[in-house]
């Protein structure tokens, strides 16, 4: 991947610090035909049900049908380069996921530069993940499950829902940072990664909270930490990995829009602008609570700065952990 920064494809027309109302965008633009948002994983998926559930309001406040359009495959490859080759127009939009840094870090190939093809729009949700461990591994906190693998290197297994997934990126960067020894064990997906997990045919997890809650709760898992830099709301008790000795360490699952690079400025903004306030709404953003999501609904140079961030940290671990994807 080349250094062309996201923060210079979006700086050059980024102007006060004020909050972006839809009031103040509405007069840069308005679309002249029905918008496509392209969804890069199947329907049923967490990017496509909050696809449809901003879809509607978004379609009210521009005035055309914002349809979504499923197209997976690769990873979230296929979909994405079907955004970064469509005209910068405003027409066509990505629902972009946590894979877009890291299959740019952990995969040989992309068909499309995943920083210079694109124009961040705004980052719509966080959603931390949650360490889980079976309860035979005889740790309660992070520091006794690193002096557990630093006493047995090799012989802590993790699981994670496929090969290049936040999943196992969390992991891998647990690793990184507290210099441990463990041993990834992936799927094809969380379910049976957690099936084996609660069997104990493997020892710890990172996963969506929510995805998991129902094994904390009924005691086949143990909660170890939260890689987000602040606790949940739904699980208050649970520190992050941060405050128990590891700082700077700061996973999330995200999902953010983005448009095809050369994308005029007022365009990004209008759509910036009704994508957040479609996330505020009460409706939306309470449903997102309960499952352990935050809404960020930022600014694009504020998603320009993030995404950076996410690359170098992702960029870092895969070459530490000689971590290759090849499809």
């Amino acid at each position: 991947m080349h250094r062309r920064t996201l923060l210079a494809l979006v700086a050059g027309a980024a102007t006060a610090a004020a909050p972006l109302t839809a009031a103040r965008a509405d007069a840069a633009w308005r679309p002249t035909k029905p918008v496509r948002l392209v969804v890069p994983f199947p329907p049923g998926s967490a990017s496509d049900i909050l696809a449809r559930a901003l879809t509607p309001r978004m379609t009210e406040a521009l005035g055309q049908p914002i349809v979504v359009e499923n197209r997976p495959g690769a990873g979230g490859t296929i979909g994405t380069d079907v955004v970064a080759k469509a005209a910068p127009d405003g027409h066509t939009l990505l629902m972009a996921t946590a894979a877009h840094t890291i299959t740019a870090a952990t995969y040989e190939r992309l068909p499309f530069d995943a920083r210079a093809d694109f124009a961040p729009v705004t980052r719509l949700v966080a959603t931390p993940l949650l360490l889980v461990v079976h309860p035979s591994v005889p740790a309660a906190t992070v520091p006794e499950l690193v002096a557990r693998a630093r006493a047995e290197p090799g012989k802590i297994s993790f699981a994670s829902s496929g090969l290049g997934t936040s999943h196992q990126m969390a992991s891998e960067f647990l690793k990184a940072t507290a210099g441990i020894d463990i041993v990834h064990v992936p799927y094809r997906g969380s379910a049976p990664a957690q099936l084996d997990l609660t069997a104990g045919r493997v020892d710890m997890m990172f996963d969506n909270i929510v995805a998991v809650l129902g094994h904390v709760r009924a005691g086949r898992l143990r909660p170890l930490a939260v890689s987000s830099a602040e606790r949940s709301a739904i699980l208050p008790e649970v520190p992050t990995v941060a405050e128990q000795g590891f700082p700077g360490f700061e996973v999330n699952a995200w999902f953010g829009l983005m448009a095809p690079a050369g994308t005029p400025r007022a365009v990004v903004d209008r759509v910036a602008a009704v994508a957040g306030e479609a996330i505020r709404n009460p409706e939306i953003s309470g449903r997102l609570a309960a499952e352990g999501a935050v809404v960020v609904a930022d600014r694009p140079e504020e998603f320009a700065g993030f995404l950076e961030a996410d690359a170098a940290k992702w960029e870092r671990v895969a070459r530490d952990g000689n971590i290759r994807v090849s499809e």
